[in-house]
């Protein structure tokens, strides 16, 4: 008993000392926060709250606390909407804005020369790599973005298109009353449409006729080949020179489907010289050379990305790492909600869309080699507005620095582009050897001059 006692006089000093709390027993009030240690009227301390006895049974509540002020809606915040009265009813319209985040692959940056301008109709000579209109990764580096921007040439309408990898003769009218008219002369195939390539080996003499079905194994990757189940495509060809390695011929396609001259060509056992597509190893010792590939359309679409891959070139083919990893992922969580797909798997990204030919099957007499795969096509007489806009977002490459600058800010670390560094491609390397020489129609004829690597004394 002694003991206790001195353990409990010990602990009655402490307190009485300050060196410890008061001893709380039943009923007693809680100590308001940060007052124990604090001696009455030392500096800075407030002044101790007065206790009270809590009457059998009943409940401390702590006093309310004192909240933040915090942030008020500012005048940013009133300039995301405006009201308007309906019907007895206040209505709001919002304000959305979304940032882009992407990577424009690089273009030639041969000029666009313009070969006709008049009241009615712009004709241009469109060098290789560039697309005719935004698609897929692109948009500042096209021909309707250039256009508008360095020449002052707005509210154009798409009369055809060329691929992205072709060059030559490119028709835009400008009113909606001329380029139905023409339009109408394309559908009633009254256009008449002549092309110049350079292709692998000795082409025959003689004319050659190839009426060869196609059918688009990937629209994202943006390969065909020749299948009984595509559909039919006529184009005749007729050999202008040899040098011999390689031939100048020239094609008048008498259908217009999608990399027709292309296939036909690859087909005939004539690939063009730097088709990144047709004339690569990825087809086969024979390069598919009478439509024999030996390997799954799947098969064949890995083989060329990796190809590409190898080389650093995925760019060449419009498609990007980010677009191969999202394409993996929709594939694995079985999405189907692809802009575009083929009956085929292939890479594909939810910036794609699909081929026109896919919606009409008459359309597509507009033009042979259009940029009609993994294009997202914009309509014709597309707001300048609309187009201004792309500005704003932007590639992460030209944000913050001039042309060629990076720096660590611009990266993204959800972008795997941007954990990426590759090099940029030549110039040669986004020329195609594949022209679109002439147009003609009931009212008219347009020519370009003939490129340099289809003069009879050109060398490699």
């Amino acid at each position: 008993m002694r003991r206790a006692g001195a353990v409990c006089a010990a602990r009655v000093g402490a307190w009485l000392g300050g060196a410890l709390p008061p001893p709380r027993g039943p009923g007693m009030a809680e100590p308001a926060p940060g007052a124990e240690g604090k001696a009455e009227g030392e500096e800075g301390a407030a002044p101790a709250p007065k206790k009270r006895r809590l009457a059998g049974g009943e409940r401390y509540v702590p006093p309310p606390r004192k909240l933040s002020a915090g942030v008020s809606f500012g005048p940013a915040h009133f300039a995301e909407t405006s009201y308007y009265l309906e019907g007895g009813l206040r209505k709001n319209n919002d304000f959305l804005r979304n940032t882009v985040h992407r990577h424009e692959p690089p273009v030639t940056a041969q000029p666009i020369e313009i070969l006709v301008e008049d009241d009615e109709v712009v004709v241009v000579d469109k060098p290789s790599s560039l697309p005719v209109h935004p698609c897929g990764r692109f948009r500042h580096n096209t021909v309707i973005f250039i256009l508008g921007k360095e020449h002052d040439l707005k509210e154009l309408h798409t009369i055809h298109r060329l691929d992205r990898m072709t060059s030559g003769v490119l028709m835009f009218a400008k009113t909606a009353a001329v380029s139905k008219r023409i339009d109408e002369q394309v559908r009633e195939r009254q256009l008449e449409k002549e092309y110049v390539c350079r292709v692998v080996g000795e082409f025959p003499e003689h004319e050659v006729v190839c009426e060869e079905p196609i059918l688009v194994v990937s629209y994202k990757v943006g390969v065909c080949r020749v299948d009984p189940k595509g559909k039919f495509c006529k184009t005749i060809f007729q050999r202008l020179s040899y040098n011999g390695k390689t031939s100048v011929v020239r094609c008048l396609p008498r259908t217009g489907r999608t990399h027709q001259i292309r296939v036909h060509l690859q087909y005939l056992g004539h690939p063009i010289v730097n088709d990144p597509i047709y004339n690569m190893a990825a087809w086969g010792p024979a390069r598919g050379k009478g439509g024999e590939i030996g390997k799954t359309d799947e098969e064949l679409l890995k083989a060329l990305v990796e190809e590409h891959r190898s080389k650093q070139s995925l760019d060449i083919l419009g498609i990007s790492e980010q677009d191969l990893n999202s394409s993996a992922e929709n594939e694995d969580s079985g999405n189907s909600g692809d802009c575009a797909r083929s009956a085929q798997a292939g890479p594909v990204s939810e910036n794609s869309c699909p081929a026109e030919d896919t919606k009409d099957p008459e359309k597509d007499a507009e033009d042979p080699e259009r940029n009609d795969v993994a294009a997202h096509p914009l309509n014709s007489g597309t707001n300048p507005e609309t187009l201004e806009k792309y500005k704003e977002l932007g590639s992460c490459e030209n944000q913050g620095g001039q042309a060629g600058e990076k720096s660590s800010e611009e990266k993204d670390p959800l972008c795997a582009e941007c954990k990426i560094t590759r090099r940029d491609p030549s110039p040669k390397e986004l020329v195609m050897y594949l022209h679109a020489l002439r147009y003609k129609g009931a009212e008219f004829e347009y020519c370009s001059r003939m490129p340099e690597w289809a003069m009879d004394d050109w060398e490699e």
